[in-house]
Formats: structure tokens, C-alpha cells, sequence
């Protein structure tokens, strides 16, 4: 088990419109967020979204630690892309979340589930 979380772009998403289960929105709430440069670009490049939207999201975006596209999440993602089945935002969070010994929160199991080395949890299974 890593040593904190990386949240996923859909748990943030669910996060900020309070659909995540009380315990998940309690750990979310205790965590120093962190998310992956992926997310950060995802949140804010919705289309159609307000500018009350983007007041929150950018609150949320500078209040996190966003981990960039270092050499290693390079290189891992790479390696990830080689061996599995796996978009490239999906490697690069994964990779990310790898690199930085960290647990990654997400919504989608299954884009994560064959990537060994990562432990992926989903928020509405938290107890």
C-alpha cells in the first residue's frame, strides 16, 4: 500500500459534486490532494463548463499537488503502454501513481486492474 493517494480524474469530479459516499468524501477532505498533470488537463478542458465551474475547479487544481511529466513517470509510462492495453492518460496516472509510491482513487477498476504494481481502490467501495 502506497503512502497516500492519487486521485483519479472521476473521483475528483465525483468529489466536487458530492455524489462519493460520506467515508470516501472524508478521506478526500483529511488527504493533501494529489493528482496527476492528466487530471489537471481533463478538469479544465471540459467545454462547456461555467465560470462558477471553473472558479471551484481551478480552487481545487491550485490547492492540489499536481505531479508533472517527469523522467520516470516518462519511462514507466512507456513501460506501461509496452506491456498492457492501456490509453495514455490511463498509463501516465498509473504510472504516476507507481512512481510516487502512491494508491490510486478512481471510479474505473477495470482501465487499472491488469497494471501490476498499482493498487487501485475504488471510492463508493470504501467502508
Amino acid at each position: 500500500m502506497g503512502k497516500g493517494y492519487l486521485i483519479d480524474t472521476n473521483a475528483v469530479v465525483d468529489y466536487l459534486e458530492n455524489k462519493l459516499p460520506d467515508t470516501a468524501s472524508a478521506l478526500i477532505d483529511a488527504l493533501s490532494i494529489q493528482i496527476s498533470v492528466i487530471s489537471r488537463i481533463e478538469l479544465l478542458a471540459w467545454s462547456k463548463i461555467t465560470k462558477n465551474q471553473l472558479e471551484v475547479l481551478n480552487g481545487f487544481i491550485n490547492a492540489s499537488q499536481v505531479f508533472g511529466l517527469d523522467e520516470a513517470v516518462i519511462l514507466k509510462t512507456i513501460e506501461l503502454r509496452k506491456n498492457h492495453r492501456v490509453k495514455l492518460p490511463d498509463a501516465i496516472i498509473a504510472a504516476t501513481a507507481i512512481v510516487n509510491d502512491l494508491d490510486l482513487l478512481t471510479r474505473n477498476i477495470n482501465d487499472f486492474e491488469k497494471i501490476s504494481g498499482l493498487n487501485s481502490i475504488n471510492p463508493y467501495n470504501l467502508k
